[in-house]
């Protein structure tokens, strides 16, 4: 199981994939999440760079459809994260959260959105967009 600070990390991941995706700061991105999840293996990473469906899928729907593909491909991105950090252990969970970490900050420096220094005490929810909408129930009653 994954420290709180962990999943929101993952969040955060995800968002920032989906912002950099069809952007000038896209080839970067997607080498650098190649390159995360690759473990430093040249042929992983390259089977990694199916990242170029996120943008692809991005690039090919417009208005509410947008919001939709755009939310999807965020979870999509937050589990795979959350998957890779899981995965590891020690100090490879660490340097793969500090590498996450610094992709997360460098798109929040270009001017995307970011999540931190949230603390939660029970069920935890983070929701990144414009125009969102929810409404959380949490207790028998809901």
């Amino acid at each position: 199981m994954l420290t709180e600070a962990l999943t929101a990390l993952a969040a955060a991941g995800g968002t920032a994939v989906v912002q950099a995706a069809g952007t000038d700061v896209w080839g970067g991105c997607r080498q650098r999440v190649a390159r995360l999840f690759g473990h430093g293996d040249t042929q992983q990473e390259r089977v990694e760079l199916e990242l170029d469906q996120t943008a692809a899928a991005l690039e090919a729907v417009g208005g509410e459809e947008a919001e939709l593909t755009r939310s999807g491909q965020q979870t999509l991105w937050r589990s795979r994260f959350e998957t890779l950090l899981l995965s590891l252990d020690g100090v490879e969970r660490e340097r793969a959260a500090a590498e996450l970490q610094a992709l997360v900050d460098e798109r929040a420096e270009r001017g995307g959105t970011t999540v931190s220094n949230n603390i939660y005490y029970g069920p935890a929810v983070s929701q990144i967009g414009d125009h969102n909408e929810q409404t959380n129930n949490w207790g028998s009653s809901a």
